[in-house]
């Protein structure tokens, strides 16, 4: 039997280690799966009083109002933030690629993911979810804790605790982690307080439809249930100790999966994403500044008290000199098996777009036309039922410039990159794009590789129709 005394050092230490546990702040990143920022906190007037958990944290914390990721797809943005450098500078910027040893990427020696960086500053790390990385990597070089070292081309990792995966961390040792949610691809039907079919506004470039109006009332609930999953995670880090000590990241990769001309694409509903930091040391308060995804890279790493390479390109959000930006790129190219490349400036008040396959429609062949939607869509078009707008939306011709003003026009329907009363507005967005290729040394210019188009018609086969795809039939 343990004597008294020894008995009673032994609680102390035990009760005391996520007290004291590490000098260093715990990073946590919840991130998101395919969610738009259909919150309370966003002022989205169907979800007031509806989501709570975001709420709190954002009284608590900072609220990004104007966070843009860099790609409008799942694994380009999180090869892009786990490096900190837009997809197309390392070559990452076609969705899905560098999955066999023929296609594989490397990336350049000097360059680090974060994981390692904070491996580096004697951080644990773990991902409980996807990695989905378009470049050739060993999980366990990334990711010390309950993980399969053998992983690579986008495995995801296991954990036994579910939404606490930072059980699995040693005792008294910092983490740096990552928390997939399902977001828009959960299953928001399941939530006791739902918004109704009944209750939601389509915006006009979707026929007004029950199927469309379907899809649209289920993001609501996706947006519902995030909330509750959110509020699991942190009453865990508060049962254990570490909520005080564990600065928390809350975004999503990109905009919507369950919206045609959002996911996959360079508008708002595809880009624009929710953002929130919380923890010791974080300035609170609402900031409406242009943010980039590549931001909460750099920002992760400074608030560990981490160097930030000089390859990165995003930047800390809370130093001292930050400079706010007056624009912010994205880039869209290969998903799957279709092939198209987007650019996309984002101003304080405009949307700029530039395409670069002019002889193919925006609703090219993809992974979401055996939903009910994008059926209907089709269906509609074949039999010429669809309004002006719409039919010019989804398979009219695809104009080599788009530009929007946001403030009088935000579902982005009246182009007026030809209108002259809007030249030079346009030919500043024109310059920021070009400057943006130079210094980021986009690779997206270029044609994809033999071995990656090889790579992608072995996959998918009779559904690469697109003719990059003819010179390797």
């Amino acid at each position: 039997m343990m004597k008294p005394r020894l008995f009673f050092y032994s609680v102390v230490i035990t009760l005391t280690i996520p007290l004291f546990a590490s000098a260093k702040p715990n990073i946590l990143w919840v991130y998101v799966e395919d969610l738009s920022p259909w919150f309370d906190c966003y002022g989205d007037e169907l979800n007031a009083g509806k989501t709570p958990v975001t709420t709190k944290l954002a009284e608590e914390g900072a609220l990004f109002t104007g966070c843009y990721m860099p790609s409008p797809t799942c694994s380009t943005t999180r090869s892009a933030l786990i490096t900190g450098t837009h997809q197309g500078t390392f070559g990452l910027h076609n969705h899905r690629s560098s999955r066999t040893e023929k296609s594989g990427i490397h990336l350049p020696d000097h360059v680090k993911t974060l994981p390692e960086l904070f491996l580096q500053a004697g951080y644990e790390t773990f991902n409980l979810g996807k990695d989905d990385y378009n470049f050739i990597y060993k999980r366990g070089d990334l990711y010390s804790v309950g993980q399969n070292k053998e992983h690579k081309y986008g495995k995801s990792g296991t954990s036994e605790h579910g939404h606490s995966a930072w059980r699995d961390v040693p005792a008294g040792k910092p983490w740096f982690g990552q928390i997939q949610l399902q977001g828009g691809k959960g299953a928001g039907h399941k939530i006791k307080d739902r918004v109704t079919d009944q209750e939601v506004t389509l915006p006009p470039y979707f026929p007004l439809e029950p199927v469309f109006i379907k899809e649209w009332s289920a993001h609501y609930n996706c947006v519902r249930k995030t909330d509750i999953e959110l509020g699991k995670i942190l009453e865990n880090l508060k049962q254990d100790g570490l909520l005080e000590n564990t600065i928390v990241f809350f975004f999503s990769d990109h905009g919507s999966n369950r919206s045609l001309r959002h996911k996959q694409f360079c508008y708002e509903g595809g880009l624009h994403v929710p953002l929130i930091i919380q923890g010791k040391g974080v300035p609170k308060g609402t900031r409406a500044d242009l943010v980039s995804g590549l931001d909460i890279s750099a920002t992760a790493l400074s608030l560990a008290g981490i160097t930030i390479p000089d390859y990165v390109q995003g930047h800390d959000l809370f130093a001292e000199d930050y400079q706010v930006k007056d624009h912010v790129v994205s880039a869209r190219d290969r998903c799957d098996y279709t092939i198209d490349q987007i650019r996309s400036v984002r101003t304080e008040h405009y949307r700029y777009l530039k395409n670069g396959k002019l002889d193919r429609p925006l609703l090219q062949p993809q992974y979401r036309d055996p939903r009910p939607p994008t059926q209907r869509l089709r269906a509609l078009h074949k039999n010429g039922k669809l309004d002006e707008m719409v039919e010019r939306t989804f398979f009219g011709p695809r104009p080599a410039e788009e530009l929007y003003d946001l403030r009088k026009d935000p579902h982005q329907i009246h182009n007026l990159a030809e209108d002259p009363k809007f030249a030079k507005v346009l030919a500043t967005h024109r310059q920021h794009l070009k400057d943006w290729i130079e210094t980021t040394g986009d690779q997206g210019q270029h044609v994809e590789s033999r071995e990656s188009l090889k790579a992608c018609l072995d996959r998918w086969k009779e559904k690469c129709v697109n003719p990059e795809f003819d010179a390797i039939r």
